[in-house]
């Protein structure tokens, strides 16, 4: 299927060919009819791809610091390879379309087959013939609403909570300030609710669309157009000013904050809607008291992933307006004729154009405050919907909803002297950055198959890495008997049912941590190891490969019982929109604490028997204790509100007058014997990724067994498990 896309790098522009995505629990598959350009949003992103690197350094600064910041904790060569990663890939443009449904997901249920909706989210409702989307971003379009205009439902979903927002009364006045296509869509909502709506806008032709739509005046921000406006305003009003400004422009100029303040009238409401300059001149808005509010995206809901990924409402009891109903609302308001779309309509273009379209619309060729792009009709003898049915147990979804793969060709041996034949499920930034670029330049290794849950990130990873074959649908790579093993590298709720499937073909597997959520997962592993014979599994635990710790052990010398031993995790926040917070896919400790008790039970040669775990305020900051079965005790503190310039690891053992101390992968020291024995790295931060991938796949060529055995691996999980439940519980828990 074809989808415009943009690489962030180099600023190209470009209409892709890749695969369709594959139907997931929880939402339905779209073929869409038409999808909406944001001259906004969307332009801006186009220009700013189009930046020097010094210039999308000043675009953003926050990612900057963001940059800086790893490399202080990972050293210059990890932290560029995970910036350039991110950045020399295409990334997706979209956000509203209307389409047909072609294929409905498991607890998509209300949705059928050939049915006309409208689709928002940047995620989810791309310039692309095709799109999975989940059940909350999705609504039905009523009968007699034309595809086209229901195109528009995000951006008026957008418009319509700006409103709400607003508080706009019947028989207010209300500024609104820019008049691009969400402003012209918050000129007639606020028309179509009885109130009188003055508009500022640089352009003339905007402004005289919005008087068409029933403003009652609109200029330019210029100093006649803002004495025309007032007068207008507090003719209106008898001599109050407005009620309500809404900020609907973009850019650096602080003129839209400092022509609301004109404007207002005292203890006015003013809302920013769009991205502009926020330097609110104090004295103006104190002597008014104005309050200033801020309109987020489509309404409540948006950027909760229980609500959009999950699928969890909101009750309408508390919330009555969340993004859904705001888009089923605005529908409801364009069926019966409240609001005039037609006359936002400014072209239309199939996609195939899309390159000259963004082209035009960045140099300002293209005039106007709609457009679209136009898909092909679908023909109902195609096979997108000759095959459309109720997918009951997709890929990559929801827990527990696993298809069991028939054994196919027994387990493994060894290989010999031929390429080993990998598959990877799941590419996001760890595996793009870290391990794919490995393995990539190892010349006895085939990257055979990966499949993602998103199209584009299947062609970034086969362009940038050589795949043979891409999809969207991890049964392709399971049921191929020509790959010898399975990368899992995927979000954390799915790595046991998946490894759980790749051992029954007989593939060896390789799965990032943590192996488990649960310990029914944890015991469905071990039983399919049991069942099918096939112990060739490996966990992503890296650090006891990491060649400054190994040569740490090394100087330290021989085991001794009793040890006492201390890993400091400076972890650091979480981003506001990371997945890591999904209580789906556990605790944040769950996810990373793996590696330390890993680490530990590596270097103490032992098993911990007894866990016990102590949360901070928030349940993030631990902790642990563990006692191993030689004597040995352990603490981790696990941190995630220092500063972001300390060192992320420090670990310290002490035992028989012997002190070892790592810092950070950068440093080590051993005292014993009355000296000091130091070691130190200036290249690039090593954990050990590239040692157990060597070890991984020498284990593979020769068959013997794994570089941590199955006893390891269940222990440390289990231990990991332990800590939760100790939380929960407040007691030590005994493995």
């Amino acid at each position: 299927m074809r989808q415009v896309a943009q690489n962030y790098k180099s600023g190209e522009l470009a209409v892709l060919d890749v695969p369709p995505p594959t139907c997931r629990a929880g939402g339905v598959v779209v073929r869409s009819l038409y999808s909406l350009i944001s001259t906004g949003t969307e332009v801006m992103k186009v220009k700013e791809a189009r930046l020097s690197l010094v210039g999308k350094a000043r675009a953003r600064p926050e990612q900057v610091h963001q940059a800086l910041d790893a490399v202080f904790q990972q050293g210059p060569k990890a932290a560029y390879s995970k910036i350039m990663s991110r950045l020399d890939s295409y990334t997706p443009l979209g956000y509203s379309l209307c389409g047909v449904v072609t294929q409905v997901g498991a607890g998509a249920d209300e949705f059928r087959v050939g049915q006309i909706v409208a689709c928002a989210g940047n995620e989810h409702a791309l310039h692309s013939e095709m799109n999975w989307v989940p059940t909350n971003l999705c609504v039905p379009v009523p009968d007699g609403v034309s595809p086209k205009h229901a195109a528009f439902a995000t951006v008026g979903a957008i418009a319509l909570h700006g409103v709400r927002r607003s508080d706009a009364k019947l028989g207010e006045t209300a500024c609104v300030v820019g008049l691009g296509l969400v402003g012209q869509l918050v000129v007639q909502l606020l028309v179509a609710s009885g109130v009188t709506v003055v508009g500022l806008d640089p352009v003339e032709s905007r402004c005289v669309l919005a008087e068409n739509s029933g403003a009652l005046a609109c200029a330019a921000p210029s100093a006649d157009g803002l004495d025309r406006i007032e007068r207008s305003l507090l003719q209106a009003s008898g001599g109050l000013g407005a009620d309500c400004i809404l900020l609907v422009a973009g850019g650096e100029s602080n003129e839209p904050v400092e022509a609301a303040a004109r404007l207002a009238r005292d203890r006015a409401r003013v809302v920013d809607i769009g991205k502009c300059r926020l330097d609110l001149p104090w004295n103006d808005y104190y002597e008014k008291e104005l309050e200033v509010l801020f309109s987020r995206s489509y309404g409540p809901g948006r950027y909760d992933p229980q609500y959009e990924l999950a699928g969890i409402d909101y009750p309408a009891g508390y919330v009555r307006w969340t993004e859904r109903r705001n888009l089923a609302c605005f529908l409801d308001l364009v069926a019966r004729d409240s609001l005039n779309i037609e006359s936002l309509v400014s072209q239309v273009f199939p996609l195939e154009r899309a390159v000259e379209v963004y082209d035009g619309l960045s140099k300002g060729d293209l005039t106007g405050v709609g457009f679209l792009f136009e898909y092909p009709p679908l023909d109902e003898s195609s096979p997108v919907v000759a095959d459309a049915t109720v997918i009951s147990a997709p890929l990559l979804s929801q827990p527990g909803e696993v298809v069991t793969v028939q054994s196919v060709g027994g387990i493994r041996g060894h290989v010999g002297t031929r390429s080993l034949r990998l598959g990877f499920i799941g590419a996001g930034n760890y595996a793009s950055s870290v391990l794919l670029p490995i393995l990539a330049e190892n010349d006895g290794v085939e990257l055979r198959h990966v499949a993602t849950t998103r199209s584009l990130s299947a062609l970034n990873v086969q362009k940038r890495f050589g795949f043979t074959t891409m999809s969207t649908d991890a049964n392709e790579v399971l049921e191929d008997d020509d790959i010898d093993a399975v990368f899992i590298v995927t979000r954390h709720r799915t790595h046991a049912a998946l490894t759980c499937r790749a051992l029954e073909t007989g593939k060896a597997v390789f799965v990032e941590k943590p192996l488990a959520l649960s310990s029914d997962e944890l015991a469905e592993v071990l039983d399919t190891i049991a069942r099918t014979g096939n112990d060739r599994l490996m966990v992503g635990f890296n650090r006891r490969f990491a060649p400054l710790l190994v040569d740490m052990r090394a100087k330290f010398g021989r085991f001794s019982a009793g040890s006492v031993a201390r890993y400091s995790v400076n972890a650091g926040p979480l981003g506001h929109n990371s997945w890591y917070a999904d209580a789906m896919e556990g605790s944040r400790f769950i996810g990373e604490g793996g590696h330390f008790i890993d680490t530990l039970s590596w270097w103490l040669n032992a098993s911990p028997t007894v866990v016990h775990a102590m949360g901070a305020k928030d349940s993030s900051e631990l902790i642990v204790t563990l006692r191993f079965d030689d004597g040995s005790i352990a603490t981790i503190s696990y941190m995630t509100n220092g500063s972001a310039r300390y060192p992320k690891e420090i670990f310290e053992v002490s035992v028989d007058g012997r002190t070892a101390r790592l810092d950070n992968f950068r440093r080590t020291n051993v005292y014993r014997s009355g000296k000091r024995h130091s070691e130190r790295r200036f290249r690039a931060v090593d954990k050990g990724q590239r040692g157990e991938l060597d070890a991984f796949l020498n284990s593979l060529r020769k068959g013997i067994p794994m570089p941590i055995d199955l006893w390891s691996l269940a222990s440390t999980t289990r231990a990991t498990l332990a800590v939760g439940a100790s939380l929960t519980s407040g007691l030590p828990e005994v493995l």
